[in-house]
């Protein structure tokens, strides 16, 4: 690790560190996001619901790819943040390489199941209308059974480089990704490949994309001067390391795929009112993921800060990096809202033809857009109780913004106000997360510590200055 990161995470001011480090990630959640629109727009050029729908349906098959990477790539990025804080070096290596084996591993495994059981799969996804199913078959081996290791080890080998600081980097492999994927989806999907194979066009150029995106990573870790080494000693599997890696990446995995389970379930449930529904639901969700992906971006940015900070013991720098993080992530988060409720209409039509499908669409939008400030104290709650080793707080929120709260109020509220309804459901999770992760956090911060806790109070209550 190289004295200018050393001052990074430990001399440098907190709202510059904060920038240095948030800013590269959240320009490139926003990339992200916009290659997982560039899809959705390309496709929609064709004014064909059917193959919108069988884009927007495969969504939650790659964020599963995102959460075995977010399983080894939070957690250990978390975890090798906090043994650079202790400037213990053998811990890190071993990190790095239970992080590397264990998602390769997963989303080889993940391929391997989807290849097998491709239809079954399709269909699970909300893909049973016989216009939509073979196309999102089609999409999915392309994307997942073909393309899902590299897609998994970009995203892993991104969390791992920005643990050590290096933001920049980390994030110029997710804008690579992100703008090779806007170049290449009209190239496969108008020139190369013959009319009516739109959809895997767009699968083609998104695997390949990931691909390079991967390769990248690579290039950076073999040629840069890095902390990342990876290499297990002889305590590998002894020093506890790969319990603390799965502990603080589990909730950030689970979170992930309890996304990815109430959107399947949403789209199946939605198919009741059509295919231009479930349209109209998939290009919503991902105008409104816009939102999220930029205070993911910043959660994610700040997340090695909180945990160097809490490892070296620095309490006072750990609770400045927090007040940051949270009026940063819901200001932006405010904004947003703000013009999802003014441009709802003007959004929805970049993606969907004028009638009903972006008609559903824009009101369905201005109803998850109202969630989007408490989703943003809500998963930066969450970031911190990972960067400071709260696996189990950090586990209950995740499982109280997606999966536990908003699956059950999407049933009872489909039946009190149908399509809407099951919309609602999103918004109303968010806000109980919200409340809950503001009691924990205030909860953490008064608690007694033991005397020999990195990060033990220096006193009750929050900084009362900057």
């Amino acid at each position: 690790m190289s004295g200018a990161q050393i001052d990074l995470f430990e001399n440098k001011s907190p709202y510059a560190a904060v920038v240095r480090l948030a800013l590269p990630a959240v320009v490139g959640q926003i990339i992200l996001v916009l290659y997982n629109m560039a899809d959705t727009f390309f496709v929609g050029l064709t004014l064909s619901d059917a193959n919108v729908t069988a884009v927007t349906v495969c969504m939650p098959a790659l964020m599963f790819l995102l959460a075995i990477a977010n399983l080894f790539g939070v957690g250990g990025g978390a975890a090798f943040s906090r043994a650079l804080g202790r400037r213990d070096l053998a811990r890190c290596g071993n990190i790095a390489a239970h992080a590397l084996l264990g998602c390769l591993l997963g989303a080889l495994l993940y391929g391997v199941l989807c290849w097998l059981f491709l239809d079954a799969f399709a269909d699970l996804l909300g893909a049973a209308d016989p216009a939509v199913h073979a196309l999102a078959a089609r999409y999915l081996a392309v994307t997942v059974a073909l393309g899902g290791v590299p897609t998994a080890l970009s995203a892993l080998f991104a969390h791992l480089v920005r643990a050590e600081g290096r933001s920049a980097q980390s994030s110029c492999g997710t804008i690579l990704g992100g703008v090779l994927n806007m170049a290449l989806d009209p190239l496969f999907m108008f020139v190369l490949l013959p009319r009516g194979n739109e959809v895997l066009g767009a699968a083609i150029a998104t695997a390949l994309s990931n691909l390079l995106s991967c390769l990248y990573f690579l290039a950076i870790l073999r040629r840069g001067r890095t902390s990342l080494r990876f290499r297990y000693d002889r305590a590998a599997f002894s020093d506890g390391s790969a319990r603390e890696l799965l502990l603080t990446g589990l909730p950030a995995c689970l979170m992930t795929l309890f996304e990815n389970m109430s959107y399947a379930i949403l789209s199946v449930n939605m198919a009741h009112w059509g295919v231009a529904a479930q349209a109209g639901t998939g290009v919503a969700k991902k105008i409104n993921m816009l939102a999220h992906c930029a205070v993911r971006g910043i959660a994610q940015g700040v997340l090695p800060l909180l945990a160097y900070a809490f490892a070296s013991g620095n309490r006072e720098r750990m609770r400045r990096f927090l007040r940051i993080s949270i009026t940063a992530s819901v200001s932006l988060s405010t904004l947003l809202m703000g013009a999802y409720l003014l441009f709802s209409q003007r959004l929805a039509g970049l993606f969907l033809p004028a009638g009903k499908s972006q008609d559903l669409c824009a009101g369905f939008l201005r109803i998850l857009c109202v969630g989007c400030p408490f989703s943003a104290l809500g998963y930066t709650v969450i970031s911190f109780f990972q960067a400071v080793n709260q696996g189990g707080k950090s586990f209950l929120l995740a499982c109280l913004r997606k999966g536990a709260v908003d699956i059950p109020l999407m049933f009872l509220l489909k039946t009190c106000f149908g399509a809407r309804g099951l919309i609602m459901a999103t918004p109303l999770a968010d806000m109980l997360c919200c409340v809950t992760a503001v009691l924990l956090l205030g909860r953490w911060f008064y608690e007694p510590r033991p005397i020999d806790c990195p990060c033990r109070p220096i006193r009750k209550g929050w900084s009362t200055h900057d």
